[in-house]
C-alpha cells in the first residue's frame, strides 16, 4: 500500500530549478537516491528529474510505504552502557561516548549507538537499514548529546530541523593556543579536502557555507591550552574541528587536525604531557541540544556534562 501523493506547486523563486533539485528542497528527510525511486509526475504527465520547473507546475509524488523490518541483524547484546536524557514514543536522547560510532559501517558491525539504543527500543526505519532513527550524527570520538527518532512522523520533523538549522547546538572544545579574543564569528565553506579524501578543509571556492560562533571560557597560558564554548549555525562534517584549526586553534587530541605533537614540547607538566600523548580522541563534547518538540511543539533543552576525560584535562590544567 502507498502512502497519500504529496503535492508541490512550483512557485515564482523556482523557475528554472531541476525537478529534483526542487524536491530534495521539499523533502529534506529523503536523498536524492531515494526521490530517484519514487513515482513521480509533472502536471499529471511522467517527467524526467532533470526537467527544468514553470511557475504553476504541479508536482505529484508517490513515495512507495516502508516496511518496519531490517534485512541487516543487530546484536542486541550491546556492551555500550545507554545514557537516556529523555525519551518518549516519538524520540529517544541519549549522551553518547567518546569512541562510539553512531552507527554500523566499514569495519563497525557492532557496538554502535544505534545497536545500543535498538537493544532498548525501536527506531524510525526511514533512516535506512543501517541507520534507522539517525537524524543527525556525532563524530566516533565526540561525545554528548544525540536525538534519535523513533517515530516515522518525528523523523521526518528532525530531518526539516536540522537541515533548516532550526535549533541550538553547543559544544565544549579543548584547543591548543590562547587566542586574544574572547569570542569569534568563524565564516568559511567546508568541503572536502583534495590532498586527503578523509579530511574536510576551509575552502576558498566550492564547498558548504559554514559559520561558528567561539567563546573563550578559561585559558591556561602556561600549558598553551585554552577552553571554549561552540555554537553550530551550521551543520557540516567536521565542522569545529575544522574551522578552530584553520584559525590556529586546533582540538586537542585530533588525529585529522590537531597539529599537537608540535606543541607537546612546551608542556612542562609530566602528568598533563602523559594525557596528551596516550589520549585518543578529540577534546570535543556536545554539551546543549535545544529543539522543538516534532509532535508536541514544546521547547526541549538537554545539557550532557562533561565526560571523565574532559574532566581529567581540566583538572590536570
Amino acid at each position: 500500500m502507498n502512502e497519500q501523493p504529496r503535492i508541490f506547486t512550483a512557485m515564482e523563486s523556482d523557475i528554472g530549478l531541476r525537478l529534483d533539485k526542487f524536491l530534495a528542497l521539499k523533502m529534506p528527510e529523503f536523498s536524492r537516491n531515494e526521490i530517484q525511486k519514487f513515482e513521480i509526475k509533472q502536471n499529471q504527465k511522467e517527467v524526467k528529474l532533470s526537467a527544468k520547473l514553470r511557475e504553476g507546475d504541479v508536482v505529484e509524488v508517490i513515495i512507495p510505504e516502508k516496511t518496519s523490518t531490517t534485512s541487516f541483524v543487530f546484536d542486541t547484546s550491546s556492551s555500550i552502557k545507554l545514557e537516556i536524557l529523555f525519551e518518549d514514543d516519538d524520540v529517544i536522547v541519549v549522551n553518547k561516548p567518546r569512541g562510539v560510532a553512531m552507527y554500523p559501517g566499514a569495519g563497525r558491525e557492532a557496538d554502535t549507538l544505534v545497536h545500543s539504543v535498538l537493544a532498548h527500543t525501536k527506531l524510525s526505519i526511514l533512516g535506512g537499514e543501517l541507520r534507522p532513527g539517525v537524524v543527525h550524527r556525532l563524530d566516533k570520538d565526540t561525545s554528548g548529546v544525540v536525538i534519535l527518532a523513533k517515530s516515522d512522523t518525528a523523523f521526518r520533523a528532525l530531518v526539516k530541523v536540522f537541515a533548516e538549522h532550526d535549533l541550538t547546538r553547543k559544544y565544549i572544545a579543548f584547543v591548543w593556543g590562547v587566542p586574544n579574543w574572547t569570542e569569534a564569528d568563524i565564516e568559511g565553506n567546508i568541503g572536502r579536502s583534495t590532498r586527503n579524501r578523509q579530511k574536510m578543509s576551509m575552502l576558498n571556492r566550492g564547498g558548504k557555507e559554514a559559520k561558528t560562533l567561539a567563546e573563550v571560557l578559561n585559558v591556561w597560558t602556561d600549558a598553551g591550552i585554552s577552553k571554549m564554548r561552540c555554537t553550530l549555525f551550521t551543520g557540516r562534517t567536521h565542522q569545529i574541528r575544522v574551522h578552530l584549526s584553520a584559525h590556529g586553534f586546533p582540538v586537542v587530541c585530533d588525529p585529522l587536525y590537531g597539529r599537537g605533537n608540535a606543541r607537546l614540547g612546551s608542556v612542562k607538566n609530566p602528568e598533563l604531557l602523559e594525557f596528551l600523548k596516550t589520549h585518543q580522541g578529540q577534546m570535543l563534547h556536545a554539551e546543549v541540544l535545544e529543539f522543538v518538540h516534532p509532535t508536541t511543539g514544546e521547547q526541549m533543552k538537554f545539557k550532557a556534562k562533561l565526560p571523565e576525560d574532559m574532566k581529567e584535562l581540566q583538572s590536570l590544567l
